[in-house]
């Protein structure tokens, strides 16, 4: 294994690789990474994503890919560390707590496998959608009534008036404990924060224990007063009562624990959540005041403020053996900060990362709640509140605003965050339901579970539509409202809704001109009818909806060279590609392949911009591109080819002869999304991890099953094309329907996309 270079050294890691000035200079408890995790790893996720800190004695792990590996992974990356000291206790520390007993074990946070999950299954049910459900009118009516006590004041401090006390109330509903004095857990999880993940002096460390101590002595009073009449309704009670059951798994220890750790966790995370959603939206008064009029967009604006300021920044994992993050050796026993903010800013995932856009359709795919079998079990509470949150402020309060001059602090750890005070204003005498008190009767609920993503559409307009080659028109479309689109990336593409037509169309135009957004669409009169569709219908001054911009065809632009093939309309994200590179001053060679010129779309225009690595092979001239011939000739360079897919399957199985990573390709069309049930039959599914089993109808895809059952598996195409929705399977035959994988890669009978695969059988087990 090779370490990579660094370019001064300021010391060695334990693996021996010279650390960095910024990896030296890096401090997670002070300064910009207080202030914004994300903006302050910049450096390391373009420079730098896997790096040893010397000030925390940790790698810290700064990249979307990266940070899901080591989620995913829980075998390799132990979880053992997520609730130790980041900053060991003094001795007298030590005393403090002793004196109080403290004895904190493993929780389902940071046990192993297959502890962990034993445990989780059988603590699960609370936590699914159809027993939340029932949870979110006390959630509403709580939210009113707080804000009836401020609605008349004209100003609040959020974060005090509401978003601490709400969610507290709401968690010990939820766990079935009393509502201890709210001021005096706010101080005890306040200080188990500081205790686990901060960096106090020493004689802060005393303070903290006390504190601590005390937080303990509550928790297991509380428990112990549950024990002696375990019949009350509540996930503790419920916890007690698996374990009078199964007490060599929920053990005392774990439940003396775990009532500590979530009496903080549970509310203390979703508090923050919320306060950092108000500051996100209101900072951004497009987004804020769409959601006022457009409530439908809540669930999405709620992932979207996940993505961009969730309240768990980073997490903790050890690693069990040698392992390999990012191509970085880790030793046995390295400890990891892996730093979800930093990751759900990625450009390598993310179109416009650090862009706030509530019709962002894959916002949910962020990383805030983990991923993978320590994934957030209390997700979908959160998210219930916070949708309830801003649903009833966006209709009773739509013109409130943040105060201006108002400095934001936070609580100086590595991983929780959210301003301690959030002060706002507006002006009573503006407020709907004076005029209207039929505004008090509103209220709109939402499905539990992550936002479904075909309902976030983008509404635009049609601004132009110009026949460019024979069976080829152009359409460009603007904002309604003037505003611009989010940036795109070569490559890059868009789901063009129009009636009952949903359609994938590659961005062709200027990725400069944020004002207008191009595509081509080729008639196809043999195909589903969307193609056709668009053609007869669209027209100039029409108003059509846009999902995205997403990009599952992402140039590599570090290559050191690119063969660009373009197969009739393929050429859309082709010539977007080669305007990249030709801005880059890269070397590339594009090859342009049609059946006559007539019906090439966009030649003229990849003759005038591109001439000079222009090859025409055009049908009807005797023109004919060797495709062997070319991979031959790769020499290092990457081959990018978007066109018909005989000509994508010819060159896959040319590939296999090539180096690894040599081809990329974009498919125009995969399955199709709907089912046949006369054809199809019926199977089920366990996950191992979940410790659930479902029934997968003949009329269902697998991911519309597990989405009903509250397992957020990601999904960007619905259509076996993007990849995004792969799971791990660990028996069982599949019936791989996707255009993703490789016939290799199918052969392993070890993963499937879950939009369109099934099994062939009547029985897959999967790893989620």
């Amino acid at each position: 294994m090779s370490h990579p270079s660094c370019p001064v050294d300021n010391g060695l890691s334990p693996t021996g690789c010279p650390i960095s000035t910024q990896a030296a200079a890096f401090n997670p408890f002070e300064g910009p990474y207080q202030v914004d995790p994300a903006e302050a790893l910049r450096w390391a996720r373009e420079e730098e994503p896997v790096f040893y800190s010397p000030e925390l004695g940790y790698w810290v792990v700064t990249r979307y890919e990266d940070v899901k590996a080591v989620f995913r992974d829980n075998i390799l990356f132990s979880p053992a560390n997520a609730l130790e000291k980041i900053t060991p206790a003094p001795p007298k520390a030590l005393d403090i707590l002793a004196r109080y007993g403290f004895n904190m074990q493993r929780t389902m946070v940071n046990e192993d496998e297959p502890d962990h999950m034993a445990r989780r299954r059988l603590l699960l049910e609370d936590f699914l959608p159809e027993n939340l459900a029932r949870h979110e009118p006390a959630v509403r009516q709580l939210t009113r009534q707080y804000m009836d006590r401020f609605i008349d004041r004209g100003h609040a401090d959020l974060v005090a008036d509401m978003f601490f006390e709400i969610p507290l109330t709401v968690a010990m509903h939820f766990l079935g404990v009393p509502n201890e004095g709210a001021e005096e857990l706010k101080k005890f999880a306040v200080a188990h924060t500081l205790n686990t993940w901060g960096r106090p002096t020493e004689e802060e460390q005393l303070e903290i224990s006390e504190n601590v101590g005390r937080f303990w002595q509550v928790a297991n009073r509380i428990l112990d007063d549950m024990w002696a009449d375990p019949t009350g309704e509540g996930w503790m009670y419920e916890t007690i009562r698996q374990h009078m059951k199964h007490p060599e798994i929920v053990t005392e220890s774990y439940m003396r624990s775990m009532m500590m750790a979530i009496l903080a966790a549970a509310h203390e995370t979703t508090s923050n959540a919320t306060a950092n959603a108000f500051l996100t939206l209101l900072s951004n008064r497009d987004a804020w005041e769409d959601i006022c009029e457009n409530p439908a967009l809540i669930p999405s604006a709620v992932e979207e403020c996940l993505r961009v300021a969730g309240s768990i920044v980073a997490w903790r994992r050890v690693a069990t053996a040698p392992a390999q993050v990012g191509g970085v050796d880790i030793p046995e026993g390295g400890k990891l900060l892996i730093v979800m903010a930093s990751a759900n800013k990625d450009p390598r995932h993310w179109e416009n990362p650090d862009q706030i856009d509530i019709y962002r359709d894959n916002a949910a795919e962020h990383l805030t709640f983990g991923y993978g079998a320590h994934q957030c079990m209390g997700k979908n509470i959160g998210r219930m509140e916070m949708r309830v949150f801003l649903e009833e402020f966006s209709r009773r309060l739509p013109h409130m605003r943040l105060k201006e001059g108002q400095e934001f602090s936070y609580l100086p750890n590595t991983s929780f965050r959210g301003p301690e005070k959030l002060l706002v204003e507006w002006d009573p005498a503006q407020n709907p339901e004076r005029r209207d008190p039929g505004v008090l009767q509103g209220g709109q609920s939402f499905r539990i579970g992550a936002p479904v993503k075909d309902d976030i559409l983008r509404q635009v307009r049609v601004v132009g539509v110009t026949h460019i080659a024979i069976d080829v028109m152009r359409v460009d479309l603007q904002d309604p409202r003037g505003r611009d689109l989010p940036r795109w990336t070569a490559g890059a593409h868009i789901d063009l809704v129009s009636g009952t037509m949903r359609r994938k169309y590659s961005l062709c135009g200027s990725q400069d001109d944020t004002s207008t957004y191009s595509v081509c669409i080729l008639r196809e009169d043999e195909g589903r009818g969307g193609s056709v569709h668009f053609h007869e219908a669209l027209k100039a001054g029409d108003m059509v909806h846009i999902a995205g911009p997403r990009n599952h065809f992402r140039l590599d632009e570090a290559a050191s060279g690119h063969v660009l093939v373009a197969g009739g309309i393929g050429i859309t994200p082709i010539l977007a590609m080669a305007d990249r590179l030709r801005a880059l001053g890269k070397p590339y060679e594009i090859h342009y392949c049609g059946t006559s010129r007539d019906r090439m779309a966009l030649l003229d225009r990849v003759v005038a911009d591109h001439g000079s690595a222009l090859q025409l092979h055009i049908k009807e001239e005797g023109g004919r591109l060797d495709l062997a011939a070319l991979g031959a000739g790769l020499a290092g360079r990457q081959l990018w080819c978007c066109g018909p897919e005989r000509m994508l399957d010819h060159l896959e199985t040319l590939a296999n002869d090539w180096p690894e990573g040599s081809l990329h390709v974009e498919h125009f069309s995969g399955v199709s999304s709907g089912l046949d049930p006369d054809k199809e039959h019926a199977f089920e599914v366990a996950l191992k991890d979940s410790g659930l089993t479902l029934s997968v109808g003949n009329d269902q895809t697998l991911l519309d099953a597990l989405t009903a059952a509250g397992v957020d598996v990601p999904c960007d195409c619905n259509e076996g094309l993007c990849g995004t929705c792969e799971v791990a399977v660990l028996e069982g035959e599949i019936d791989h329907r996707d255009k993703v994988l490789s016939s290799e890669e199918r052969d392993g009978q070890d993963r499937m996309m879950a939009c369109c695969s099934r099994a062939k059988g009547g029985k897959l087990v999967l790893g989620l």
